[in-house]
């Protein structure tokens, strides 16, 4: 008889940590209060960026700070009631963002950076899900040439230790790439490696479909209750009360919540992100996956429409929404591309689960045998969704990781 796993979260993490451990011959039930991929998942920019070797630091130097403090910028705003509830993780994710600790942390951010698109590969292949694929990677446009520069330089270092690749555009080049972007842009690094979404929540769905269609069960349901009973966890929902040796918590930013109820503490905080779909014209097409690097924004040619995706706001989980972060960004944006009106009713909004370190947690829980952690993931939980899940299964079933897992760890903190 094969052993029972309740898998708590159906984003991309937990629907991959499901997809991996019924390959292993795992009984698996997946449980969340949506239908897969309807949250956190869904309103990401549908990158899974194979380039993203180095995680988002906290910026210390003194003009960004400067620039920042206003609150009025699109990479970057915040809520000071949402600083104060996350003070201690934010003052020790600004500690980490040192460059001698940042150092040490891109290596080990990048050992599952590294990993993330051939595992993705798999799973689109077993899910038949290429039709939401494109593999032409992105633009990252650049203003100016000092800007470009910088990031050039970096690229350079990212090539030769973690192999990423890329190809630098000029201003003429951008161009003919985008004809119908503003003039005046000092060129673009093209990240070449990275696969991008036309529909990032129907991809997540597309996995779990799969998923189920191989004998898998999906519960949507409230979690009301996390206990463990014996050798056994219990698992109570607004529908019904499951119960399995193993449970692997997936749950983003919710997920702090849940281990407190273990008495376990992890340094969860959230950095918020809003998008809204816009309507274009065969007379002004956007071609390609666009990062406008020095405002802070992106643009994407997704199925409901060119889709613009914030930047981070330093938030409160269920704080009400700000929407003028986005507004800010679609100003900008319509100076750099002729957007339609908006086809969305509202703005989407979701939390980014961050970590003081900027990695995520994947492991054991410590001092709860059979509980499984996999969150944190910040900015790329739909871009290592896929190793998470393949790493928690050589965990569980007590094979050497791909990856040493040390630097995931809760006990980390």
């Amino acid at each position: 008889m094969s052993r029972e796993v309740i898998v708590l979260g159906a984003g991309m993490v937990g629907v991959s940590a499901a997809w991996h451990l019924q390959e292993r011959g795992y009984s698996v039930t997946l449980v969340d209060r949506q239908m897969p991929g309807r949250e956190t998942s869904f309103g990401n920019a549908g990158i899974i960026q194979r380039e993203a070797v180095r995680p988002y630091p906290f910026p210390r130097d003194l003009a960004t700070l400067l620039r920042v403090l206003p609150n009025r910028q699109v990479d970057i705003r915040y809520r000071p009631g949402g600083m104060l509830q996350a003070a201690g993780p934010l003052f020790r994710y600004w500690m980490n963002s040192s460059p001698s600790r940042y150092a040490r942390i891109v290596p080990e951010y990048a050992a599952l950076i590294a990993r993330s698109l051939d595992e993705h590969a798999s799973m689109i292949q077993q899910a038949q899900a290429e039709d939401l694929i494109r593999k032409e990677g992105y633009f990252e446009i650049f203003r100016t040439a000092k800007a470009m520069d910088a990031e050039c330089r970096r690229a350079e270092g990212d090539r030769d230790h973690y192999g990423v690749e890329y190809r630098v555009l000029n201003s003429t080049e951008l161009a003919a790439a985008e004809p119908n972007f503003t003039h005046g842009l000092a060129g673009a690094i093209h990240w070449t490696q990275p696969w991008t979404v036309v529909d990032p929540g129907a991809l997540v769905a597309t996995y779990a479909e799969g998923f189920v269609a191989r004998g898998g069960r999906f519960v949507q349901a409230t979690l009301k209750g996390l206990s463990r009973q014996g050798q056994q966890w219990q698992v109570n929902t607004d529908s019904e009360s499951l119960s399995a040796e193993l449970v692997v918590l997936a749950m983003g930013p919710w997920s702090a919540h849940w281990l407190a109820t273990q008495r376990l503490s992890v340094p969860l905080f959230v950095k918020r992100g809003y998008h809204m779909h816009y309507s274009t014209s065969d007379a002004a097409k956007l071609n390609h996956w666009v990062m406008d690097a020095e405002v802070g924004y992106l643009l994407a040619p997704m199925r409901a429409g060119i889709r613009l995706t914030t930047g981070a706001e330093l938030s409160g989980q269920e704080s009400s929404p700000r929407y003028q972060q986005l507004a800010a960004a679609e100003a900008v944006a319509r100076q750099l591309f002729p957007l339609g009106e908006r086809l969305d009713a509202e703005p989407w909004k979701g939390g980014r689960p961050c970590t003081p370190d900027m990695k995520p947690v994947i492991g054991p829980a410590p001092g709860q045998p059979g509980l499984w952690l996999g969150f944190g993931h910040g900015h790329q939980g739909f871009t290592m969704g896929p190793i998470t899940g393949k790493l928690l299964g050589q965990m569980i079933d007590g094979e050497a990781p791909d990856v040493d897992m040390t630097p995931y760890r809760a006990d980390r903190f």
